[in-house]
């Protein structure tokens, strides 16, 4: 089992233990990691994937994000290497539903994706469990935040990871793998493992390209 990165606090009263840091410190190790995350795509992941341990880890730190209402409207599905062949199937029935003109190849390769990544996990929104009045779109965000708690727990633990979707999400055929009742919606996949090469860095936004404040005096936004 991993260390934890921060030390523990005494309880006070009946309040959660809470980890606790100089703000300035816990500000800088929060920034190095939100920073250090990249999207490394599943051909350029390799064994070894997180252990049991630190998979713990990783998807506890889910439980973290925001949830209206505390509906837990989203989980996820766990991909075993032994299952990836049933996901291959589906990905290249999947191709041939939507065209049927798919050559042999083409399926082949639509498959194939089943088996890049070491680690693969299904993202599942469920858009009416619990509360009707908690809207799909704050269900989708809530699962969001979820998934970006994981990828930087993966981060910190040293694995690459990277989010991958298609049409093949769409299919009656891969809800009906995924066992998805009639509310639910496939929404990525999570791929994680082992970096074994990264492309060149890409320049990020800076706050000024997505950040506008609303005028108190006159409708409409004003930039930075």
């Amino acid at each position: 089992m991993i260390a934890p990165v921060f030390p523990a606090v005494p309880p006070q009263g009946n309040a959660p233990q809470t980890p606790r840091l100089a703000d300035n410190e816990l500000a800088a190790m929060v920034a190095l990691l939100i920073q250090a995350r990249r999207t490394i795509l599943p051909k350029r992941l390799i064994a070894p994937e997180p252990d049991t341990d630190q998979l713990g880890m990783i998807l506890e730190a889910a439980a973290a994000a925001p949830d209206h209402g505390q509906l837990l409207p989203w989980r996820f599905v766990l991909v075993p290497q032994a299952a990836r062949a049933r996901l291959a199937d589906v990905f290249g029935a999947a191709l041939i539903e939507r065209d049927a003109a798919a050559t042999p190849e083409q399926v082949a390769q639509a498959g194939e994706k089943a088996y890049r990544s070491p680690l693969l996990m299904l993202v599942v929104v469920d858009g009416e469990r619990g509360d009707p009045e908690v809207d799909l779109h704050e269900r989708i965000v809530s699962a969001g935040c979820a998934v970006q708690n994981m990828l930087l727990m993966a981060t910190a633990l040293g694995y690459g990871s990277a989010l991958t979707s298609g049409k093949a999400l769409k299919s009656p055929l891969l809800r009906t793998l995924f066992g998805l009742s009639q509310g639910e919606h496939a929404l990525c996949f999570v791929n994680m493992g082992t970096v074994q090469s990264r492309k060149g860095e890409r320049l990020r936004p800076v706050s000024a390209d997505y950040v506008s404040t609303l005028s108190p005096q006159e409708i409409g936004v004003a930039r930075f």
